[in-house]
């Protein structure tokens, strides 16, 4: 085993970018679940497991705050908490990343054989937890979380340097998922797409006497989009920080590079204000919902001087959880 690298040196401006980055993906993630919260007809299972992952994003985005903040320069008990509570929300955000995209693919693919929504949702639970839970309380009863000198990360605290087994345990406690993340999110993305455009070429046949197939069209060309992008922007955020494991491994001063080190710390703080831009703002159910919530918030006052009886707000229907079941792949994917 080769010994540590010299510790990579954080400049106030690479910290400065980091923190900003960190807050971003806090206030997103904050969105996700304020929306979540705040519209009930919007909470399709689809959306009910994106808030567990803005959870996991927010936890995550905090952790990194404070190890950036705090500029740790040796091993210390909160340096391991922070490196603790990295490590479990990072790992869960890679499992409920693959989650979302794995019941997409048995929601539109394989709708015959589905399993029951709650059946799944506790197995999505068990597993998005449990095992970055267990994983994480193993690696902190061992000594193994600690001070690492930001040679994999942007000054917060990962896997201790002293440990002798770091990188098998760089690889437990997130590379190993990372790396696979890369390989199963573009395979699944790939199937579902593959069987969208099936679907809308068998469709394609009956158009001219099906007067709705121009909104179907257009939820499945909003599907298609989402379908490129969300692996894309999973891979374009996380491959730095797989870039300089590899580098340290290999032991070349190159992980120390600015450039480097900046995409790292944006890439891995990022994620929830990613999520938040491709489900909230690129969502236009409820990017609309949202801007006219601001708007009445603007206006309120003015309003308040000449009161108007609210509108009675109509019961939600029964049949909701059925036409959950018989929602489109654009559906899924737009909403």
């Amino acid at each position: 085993m080769p010994p540590p690298a010299p510790p990579t040196v954080l400049v106030p401006s690479e910290r400065v970018v980091v923190l900003l980055s960190c807050v971003l993906s806090a206030l997103g993630s904050g969105l996700l679940v304020a929306t979540h919260a705040l519209w009930p007809d919007l909470r399709s299972p689809a959306r009910r497991l994106l808030l567990f992952l803005s959870l996991a994003d927010l936890l995550s985005a905090a952790s990194y705050f404070y190890g950036v903040l705090q500029d740790f320069s040796g091993p210390s008990w909160d340096c391991v908490l922070q490196g603790a509570l990295s490590t479990f929300a990072n790992t869960s955000s890679f499992f409920w990343t693959v989650v979302i995209a794995l019941y997409l693919y048995l929601s539109i693919v394989r709708t015959a054989r589905r399993p029951r929504s709650d059946r799944l949702l506790w197995v999505f639970h068990i597993v998005s937890w449990g095992v970055p839970l267990a994983i994480t309380a193993v690696a902190v009863s061992l000594k193994k979380i600690g001070y690492d000198a930001s040679d994999v990360s942007v000054g917060w605290c990962w896997i201790n340097l002293e440990a002798e087994d770091r990188t098998l345990w760089m690889l437990l406690t997130g590379k190993l998922w990372e790396i696979l993340a890369y390989i199963t999110l573009p395979v699944i993305y790939i199937l579902i797409r593959k069987h969208i455009n099936r679907a809308h070429e068998a469709l394609s046949e009956y158009r001219p006497i099906l007067s709705s197939a121009h909104p179907q069209q257009h939820c499945t060309s909003v599907a298609d989009k989402k379908l490129v992008f969300i692996p894309l922007i999973f891979i374009c955020l996380r491959v730095w920080s797989t870039v300089r494991f590899v580098l340290t491994l290999c032991g070349s001063p190159a992980v120390r590079m600015p450039v480097l080190v900046v995409l790292h710390g944006i890439g891995n703080t990022f994620q929830g204000g990613a999520n938040c831009i491709m489900f909230v703002l690129c969502t236009r159910t409820v990017r609309t919902r949202l801007f006219s919530l601001c708007c009445c918030c603007c206006s309120s006052q003015p309003a308040a001087e000449s009161p108007v009886s609210p509108p009675e707000v109509q019961a939600p229907s029964k049949s909701r959880d059925s036409q959950e079941s018989r929602r489109t792949p654009g559906e899924l994917l737009s909403t």
